[in-house]
């Protein structure tokens, strides 16, 4: 799928003084291990509101969005008075925490997430001057997009599909998060993103791998889902990160790098933070971004996003390691 005549990078906005760049507090070329910095959407419920960078961007961004974006906004925005509730008195006794694991994916994917992982919450996964969740484990949800409306990219109809799924992994996070406070455990709902930082997180916990346009890769939906989060004490068994031949493809697939229109997609892994990874460039990549509501381009041209072509892509890509 290739987008049907995308706007070119011509912006109806500039900056009076240019922010500083958002790839330096993103930590390019940075050799130094440590928390990533919030730039450009960020709440700031964890640590107290900080000044954003890019924050007038952010508003730009948030002020011409379409109404029909901006009613699932509002509808997401209503739904997160119930990340967070009473527990029950009763605990349930967790005698295996492998068993309870399987039992908590299986209840996220029955509430409708298509993919569900556990991992721990460390560094990675928190911004510098946020305080930790106090949990110890994390649920990573991944919630599959419509693929016909996303076919639309960067158009308003894929926009609100995306805001649409935003909505709809809310909804499964706060219900499975309410499930394991009727066990009587403490849980909690992150389906926004944005006091956490979800993909490390989803990585650790084996939904998929990070791919050349910055965005998650799984082998069912290629990059056509979005995360959310539970956050719990709830005893549970770790899943583990995976290889599904992502690096194989991404290092000499020019698709998502050609149909950039601001051309932010980089052909090789960058120094980031002290880890080698695939990294988009955030100064040209955010302005098209804010100015498409959301763009959304390089995760549908993506060969994995194509259904039922992951699978088939990874075993491939795999056996030719071994060849």
């Amino acid at each position: 799928m290739r987008p049907d005549n995308p706007p070119p990078p011509v912006y109806p906005f500039q900056y009076r003084e240019q922010p500083r760049s958002g790839n330096e507090i993103n930590g390019l070329n940075d050799p130094a291990r440590k928390r990533a910095t919030p730039v450009f959407h960020s709440t700031g419920r964890g640590g107290g509101r900080q000044p954003l960078a890019w924050e007038a961007l952010d508003n730009f961004f948030n002020l011409v969005a379409s109404p029909a974006c901006m009613w699932q906004v509002v509808r997401t925005l209503w739904q997160r008075r119930g990340y967070a509730g009473p527990v029950a008195d009763t605990q349930v006794t967790v005698d295996d925490p492998a068993v309870m694991s399987e039992q908590v994916k299986a209840k996220a994917l029955e509430l409708g997430a298509g993919l569900a992982g556990v991992s721990v919450i460390d560094d990675d996964a928190l911004y510098d001057g946020y305080p930790a969740p106090p949990y110890r484990y994390a649920i990573s949800l991944g919630i599959p997009m419509d693929r016909e409306e996303m076919l639309h990219v960067p158009q308003q109809r894929a926009a609100v599909e995306v805001m649409r799924t935003y909505r709809r992994a809310g909804r499964i996070a706060i219900e499975l998060a309410a499930w394991i406070r009727s066990l009587g455990w403490p849980a909690q709902a992150y389906a926004d993103g944005e006091d956490v930082l979800q993909i490390p997180m989803a990585l650790k916990a084996g939904l998929g791998q990070l791919g050349k346009h910055g965005s998650m890769i799984s082998k069912k939906f290629g990059s056509n889902f979005r995360l959310a989060a539970v956050m719990t004490d709830l005893p549970l068994a770790l899943d583990a990160p995976v290889d599904i031949g992502v690096d194989d493809l991404c290092l000499n697939c020019q698709r998502c790098t050609k149909d950039c229109p601001p051309d932010a997609i980089l052909d090789t892994k960058q120094l980031v933070r002290g880890v080698e990874k695939w990294y988009v460039d955030f100064d040209r990549c955010i302005p098209y971004f804010s100015m498409t509501e959301g763009c959304g381009i390089c995760i549908e041209v993506c060969p994995w996003s194509e259904p039922g072509r992951g699978p088939r892509l990874s075993e491939k890509l795999l056996a030719k390691r071994s060849s």
